[in-house]
């Protein structure tokens, strides 16, 4: 095929130039060819050709005088045309080069625009977070019971075909049956997947992510549980443990202990108010004793604030601790992620402790996340504090989440919690605040409302 273009080009000089050159030209195209492969050389070959050509056309049939016998040029490179004619140009040569230099500008810039795709698609992969950030990396679920993912090479393309459907399907019907609260809705939910996917529903979604929010609509309709969610991640989701995390680990404690255990802030402000600006809630086996000693520091505070606007969240056994401390009886405070026990009151705090009746301000922005959700909501569900800032994440984290296979996972909720207050949490909503403020001006607005209202609550 590129010996027939170049033959075709060679057609359109004129037929002296071809009886001494052609055999010449043809012959070290050839070379040229064999020696150049791959996109780049063919395009620079062809660049070559077809500038040479443009440039060499008018000068033939203008310029030059034809010389008999074969060029004396030192051709170095590729195929290089003498000029020699003076015939005048015909109206035939010019629509024949206006036609041939629209084929290589169109074949080059096709050719570019799909490099240039290639390497935006390659980029693009580069940094995206494995998980969701509708699941908490504090969150440990149990291994998955389905087979591994084998298309490695169609993560990076997101596409699938039937039978990596099926496994997929097959997978997130089983963790239902296995792990879903409600036994007979999980039941339930199996079929409509599995009923979904015979039916041919399923069949138009080849792309991943597609696939992902089509089951995750699925389960939804077929439950009305909004906390039912199955995502696909581009990158390889990391292995997780085998059981759900216990005892916290000596790596864990290391961290926490040179972090203060993310204690960034600790003081006591003009006016006896004391300032807490904590980034999570970190683990009680690891940070009990400091948790415990910022509470006793306060204890003559006129006003406490809680400063979760860089908080990520954490575990909800400090959330309750630290909440036993506002309180001098018995609280529930509310879990979406676990069922009513007696660990969900608060603990009375030792009798030295003077905070029960202390007025308390808790600064929140869009980033305040999970855990701390679960602290900004329930104290102003008890009317225990005034929330100053920015409405919440909306992330409650009351779905566990399991690893199908390399690429998905599900969201599963396993426990049915008793929410008192209201007949829906945060989830994707997030918590309100009480004032409405920029995140960067709550601190200072909490100061001004503690100061003019001792007693908010």
């Amino acid at each position: 095929m590129s010996e027939k273009l170049f033959s075709f080009l060679l057609r359109l000089y004129p037929s002296y130039f071809r009886h001494a050159y052609g055999h010449e030209a043809l012959q070290l195209f050839r070379d040229r060819a064999r020696n150049e492969t791959g996109l780049y050389g063919a395009l620079r070959l062809w660049f070559d050709l077809f500038t040479d050509a443009v440039v060499s056309l008018p000068r033939e049939y203008l310029h030059a005088r034809p010389v008999e016998g074969p060029s004396r040029q030192h051709l170095v490179g590729g195929p290089s045309f003498v000029l020699l004619a003076s015939d005048p140009l015909g109206a035939h040569a010019l629509l024949s080069g206006t036609v041939a230099s629209l084929i290589f500008l169109g074949v080059v810039s096709l050719a570019l625009t799909h490099l240039g795709t290639q390497v935006r698609v390659a980029t693009s992969t580069i940094g995206r977070s494995p998980l969701p950030s509708s699941f908490s990396s504090e969150q440990s679920p149990p291994p998955s019971t389905s087979e591994p993912y084998q298309s490695p090479a169609r993560a990076g393309t997101a596409l699938l075909n039937a039978a990596e459907r099926q496994r997929i399907v097959t997978a997130a019907a089983h963790n239902l049956r296995d792990f879903y609260v409600d036994k007979d809705m999980a039941q339930t939910l199996s079929d409509s997947l599995l009923s979904h996917l015979r039916n041919g529903d399923d069949d138009a979604a080849t792309d991943a992510t597609a696939f992902a929010q089509l089951l995750t609509a699925q389960m939804q309709q077929a439950s009305s549980d909004p906390h039912l969610e199955l995502i696909y991640s581009p990158d390889i989701l990391p292995p997780q443990p085998s059981q759900q995390a216990g005892e916290v680990g000596p790596a864990y404690r290391a961290a926490m202990l040179q972090q203060n255990c993310t204690f960034e802030k600790v003081e006591m402000l003009p006016h006896s108010i004391a300032y807490f600006k904590l980034n999570s809630f970190p683990d009680v086996s690891a940070c009990r004793p400091q948790a415990a000693a910022v509470m006793a520091s306060f204890n003559r505070a006129q006003v406490l604030i809680f400063d979760l606007r860089d908080n990520r969240g954490g575990m909800p056994e400090m959330v309750t601790l630290l909440a036993s401390y506002l309180f001098d009886h018995p609280e529930y405070i509310f879990n979406p992620r676990d069922n009513v026990t007696r660990n969900s009151w608060t603990q009375p705090p030792s009798p030295a402790s003077n905070l029960a009746h202390t007025p308390v301000y808790v600064l929140t922005s869009s980033r305040t996340i999970s855990a701390a959700e679960q602290f900004t909501y329930d104290l102003k569900m008890l009317k225990r504090a005034t929330i100053v800032g920015e409405t919440t994440a909306g992330a409650s984290h009351s779905a566990v989440f399991h690893r199908l296979d390399d690429h998905f996972g599900m969201g599963i909720p396993e426990t049915m919690p008793v929410n008192p207050f209201s007949d829906r949490d945060w989830s994707n909503i997030g918590v309100a605040p009480d004032v409405m403020v920029d995140a960067a001006d709550a601190l200072t607005a909490a100061i001004k409302l503690a100061r003019s209202h001792p007693s908010p609550q």
